[in-house]
């Protein structure tokens, strides 16, 4: 399954440009541009699988630092500041990863 399969390339290609510079992320703005937010409770879960590229059920640091090329390859990477305020404001449980429930909430409160 394709990012685009979820959400518009447009809003994809719109929301991924906007935070192009150097520590520009802002998750709660991206996955509103992105349409993320608008999205069923299943889209979110679908967009989650997608981003959880080990497949292991969690989107660890690593796949974080990567999240904005798991909606398109034309993507930056994040910071080591940007992956670890994703991380903190995700991880509701502390225990160093989000999960799909987590990932949910993330997007809810944004």
């Amino acid at each position: 399954m394709a990012m685009t399969d979820v959400l518009s390339a447009e809003d994809i290609k719109k929301a991924v440009g906007a935070f192009s510079a150097a520590e520009s992320f802002n998750y709660k703005k991206f996955f509103e541009m992105v349409g993320l937010k608008k999205k069923s409770p299943e889209d979110v879960r679908k967009v989650f699988h997608i981003l959880d590229k080990d497949r292991s059920g969690f989107i660890e640091e690593e796949e974080l630092k990567f999240v904005l090329k798991g909606f398109t390859p034309e993507g930056r990477d994040l910071s080591d500041k940007e992956t670890k305020a994703l991380l903190a404001a995700g991880d509701k449980d502390g225990d160093g990863k989000i999960g799909a429930d987590e990932f949910a909430t993330l997007v809810a409160e944004s």
